[in-house]
């Protein structure tokens, strides 16, 4: 046991913080389980498994858990990362798109969590860091369903981490706050903002942060390497570890 790999299951694994996520758990030698919608490209670990998968379906969780379970009886962490962001209104919002909102970005992160504990268990207890928002507590109009999304994963992050506790599986959550990934450029599109062109609103977005930027991909992923590596963070569990710059620091009246 004590040769065995350490294996990491990501979700949303070819998105921005997906990547970096990946990358970085290659980089430390753990094997990577990486489940994304999108296809990931030729570059994943050579060593680990790529499933393209959906994982608003709960049909598809339990077959992305079959797939991991016969690649690796344990997982040592899970890296629920899969998200999808509605920017509309509350009045604008449908049914139909709150519960696809709901579907991916907190429904997925349950079931997968009931079909992630045995593995867990398995390997004598693990992680699991599910990736929240800064919007589950300072938020801005015109994006309800997401924010609530985020809000019920940080409840659930507490929930979990005390009924898991017992077989030694850690939970907490990251929340980031502006990161340079596709997912931001493409709300800087949608007009969030008043903004003439996505880098004026990239730019106005950084100096609403503390540090005058926002992040980088690579600085929350390794932020969920902390949070999933028990020699780092041991003593953590039921934690919201916000990755922000400062941004929520500051009084917005200011």
């Amino acid at each position: 046991m004590a040769d065995r790999k350490k294996v990491v299951l990501v979700t949303g694994a070819a998105g921005g913080i997906g990547r970096a996520t990946v990358r970085l758990f290659a980089e430390k030698e753990w094997l990577v389980i990486g489940v994304d919608r999108q296809s990931f490209g030729n570059d994943f670990p050579a060593n680990g498994l790529f499933i393209q998968s959906d994982i608003s379906s709960p049909a598809e969780i339990e077959n992305i858990y079959a797939k991991s379970e016969h690649f690796s009886k344990n997982l040592d962490a899970i890296v629920n990362n899969a998200a999808v962001q509605l920017s509309k209104p509350i009045l604008d919002t449908s049914a139909e798109e709150w519960d696809s909102t709901m579907a991916s970005n907190l429904r997925s992160v349950f079931l997968g969590a009931k079909l992630a504990h045995p593995l867990l268990k398995s390997a004598g207890g693990g992680a699991i860091v599910n990736i929240s928002s800064v919007h589950a507590i300072a938020t801005s109009a015109n994006i309800s369903a997401y924010a609530t999304s985020k809000g019920g994963l940080l409840a659930l992050t507490r929930a979990m981490a005390i009924e898991f506790a017992p077989d030694n599986i850690r939970v907490n959550a990251i929340l980031p706050g502006a990161v340079d990934t596709p997912m931001l450029r493409a709300s800087m599109q949608r007009n969030l903002y008043g903004e003439s062109t996505v880098q004026n609103r990239l730019d106005n977005l950084a100096n609403k942060t503390v540090n005058g930027r926002i992040g980088m991909p690579s600085e929350i992923a390794h932020a969920i390497f902390f949070l999933a590596d028990n020699t780092q963070s041991s003593f953590m569990t039921g934690q919201a570890l916000v990755v922000d710059g400062g941004a929520t620091a500051r009084l917005s009246t200011e």
